[in-house]
């Protein structure tokens, strides 16, 4: 007669009662976050041809779409503005009545504190070249940048925005949003910022929504390289001393191992940001009937809060608060 173990791990996966019973990571709505387009010149929403099921909403409509983000439970947003004007110093991102500044204002005008309002601070869709900073004799100046992001925050903080997330990988651009925030007494807008955000072939469906691909040359010398786990680490750790409230990864999927080093070491609230191109691969596949869309997205976010996600960044947010609603989690 054969022997058997003691220990039989298939007991404890008999049934989804007890599968959901020990379920070590379990996906809420309160670990969402939407990223959504606002485009200056439009009346109303036009789909985004690079990334299905996405669009553009302008400022007249912005305030709909917030509330239906609302209603499904997302607890924010993360607006990105698309300016109708570009030049060489990013003056669009940083007007009073520039695209995000309005969309901020009619938003928490009529939502309040029922949504949680985050602005990316960046300057490449406002720049005529389409880089991240002031360009001189072909090269992306550090220094010179600083001035306009934090410039870019305090327009941000002052139209209402909670939470302000510089995306550009410049730096000190936190001391420098951190003390014009405090200076202008916009003490507790919190910043969230791009800590760890790599030089990825993961963005270019993100590039043709925000239209901010680079006119020239790629960010390869302020975004990080893919190789580097170490860099990461001392990024990050700049960040929370300059007055990071919450550190993000970015994309999420492929760093996997580095989110779970930055939740480990620093213990500080951290996102990842699921991003452009791992949402088109997913929706592309399942498109074909290669993969089931659902389980798919489930799995991936499941496995980004699993290494150390406090809150997620994903296109897929509505569809899976509407699946996390049918299956009865909140």
């Amino acid at each position: 007669m054969s022997e058997f173990p003691t220990t039989r791990m298939r007991r404890l996966r008999k049934t989804p009662k007890l599968r959901d019973m020990i379920a070590g990571t379990v996906l809420t709505k309160n670990d969402l976050i939407y990223p959504v387009f606002v485009r200056e010149g439009i009346s109303k929403a036009e789909p985004i041809p690079s990334m299905p099921g996405q669009y553009h909403h302008s400022v007249d409509e912005i305030v709909d779409k917030s509330k239906e983000v609302a209603e499904l439970g997302i607890p924010a947003i993360l607006l990105f503005g698309v300016p109708k004007h570009k030049d060489e110093v990013a003056s669009s991102a940083y007007r009073k009545d520039g695209v995000v500044q309005r969309a901020v204002r009619a938003v928490k005008d009529e939502l309040g504190d029922e949504l949680v309002v985050i602005t990316d601070v960046c300057l490449c869709q406002y720049m005529s070249h389409g880089h991240c900073g002031v360009v001189k004799r072909g090269k992306v100046l550090n220094d010179p940048t600083l001035e306009l992001l934090a410039k870019v925050g305090l327009s941000h903080a002052d139209a209402g925005a909670d939470v302000v997330a510089p995306s550009d990988m410049m730096d000190g651009r936190v001391k420098a949003i951190r003390e014009a925030l405090d200076r202008e007494g916009f003490t507790d807008t919190l910043i969230m910022s791009y800590a760890a955000k790599f030089a990825s072939s993961f963005y270019g469906p993100f590039r043709e929504a925000a239209h901010s691909a680079p006119a020239f040359g790629d960010r390869r010398t302020y975004q990080m390289d893919p190789r580097s786990l170490d860099e990461s680490l001392r990024e990050v750790a700049f960040d929370i001393k300059e007055g990071a409230d919450i550190v993000m990864i970015k994309p999420a999927l492929p760093y996997l191992d580095i989110l779970y080093c930055v939740k480990t070491t620093f213990r500080l609230p951290t996102a990842a940001y699921c991003v452009s191109g791992e949402f088109l691969m997913i929706r592309s596949a399942a498109e074909k009937g290669y993969m089931d869309e659902k389980a798919a997205v489930l799995e991936a976010l499941t496995s980004i809060k699993r290494a150390g996600a406090d809150v997620i960044l994903t296109y897929f947010a509505e569809d899976v608060a509407r699946w996390l609603t049918e299956g009865g989690r909140t």
